[in-house]
């Protein structure tokens, strides 16, 4: 029986210090992002529940405002997103203004995330000059992401931007599904997980799926 001649590699090891060399880029990243000037942009106009508002009133009196980039209420990878920010709002609230935009109308916005008992402040932006001059990802007007302004003295300038796409830092699901060994080519999320059985023990009367 021919023996494997292949070398052994600690992978735990190795993995541990690939996460090292990580957590320093990380590190790295953020040190850089600190002392980034920023750039002025306009005061867009924007639509909420409440009718018309700017770009500056969603800073609701703070200096920062963390304004999520949300495709809208078609888009499972965006829900997952929000889904887990939103468990963790209080915590970024805390420290600044956060508001959720997209193009969907304010009516359905509010709509699905009732659904998904999301708590975000939400603003529309209509598909306009606001996402097409402020998208994370220059070129494409619908890109899921993330936005950091800050405001002083009526002035506002965008900090920082990141791109949100499946196995990203800022969405924690697909680090432990990576654990199991799944990737975005083996699982994609979804607006619920219940699945009709063939039989229903209740009588199944009255479904409204």
């Amino acid at each position: 029986m021919p023996q494997d001649t292949t070398p052994q590699i600690d992978s735990d090891a190795t993995i541990a210090e690939l996460e090292r060399q990580v957590f320093v880029l990380i590190e790295r990243i953020n040190a850089m992002r600190r002392t980034v000037p920023g750039s002025v942009v306009p005061d867009y106009p924007l639509q909420t529940l409440q009718g018309a508002t700017h770009l500056s009133d969603l800073f609701a009196g703070r200096d920062k405002l963390l304004a999520i980039h949300n495709m809208g209420q078609g888009c499972r990878y965006c829900t997952l997103w929000a889904d887990g920010i939103n468990g963790f709002l209080d915590h970024l609230e805390s420290a600044m203004a956060v508001e959720l935009l997209s193009k969907d109308p304010t009516e359905t916005q509010r709509r699905f995330a009732n659904s998904r008992g999301w708590r975000f402040r939400l603003a529309s932006h209509e598909g306009g000059d606001y996402i097409r001059e402020q998208s994370t990802m220059p070129g494409n007007d619908n890109m899921p992401g993330a936005v950091l302004y800050e405001m002083k003295d009526g002035v506002i300038r965008r900090k920082n931007a990141v791109v949100f796409g499946p196995g990203d830092i800022f969405c924690s699901a697909w680090h432990f599904l990576a654990l199991a060994g799944y990737d975005e080519r083996d699982w994609t999320p979804q607006y619920s997980y219940w699945q009709r059985p063939v039989v229903l023990d209740d009588g199944g009367e009255n479904l409204l799926d």
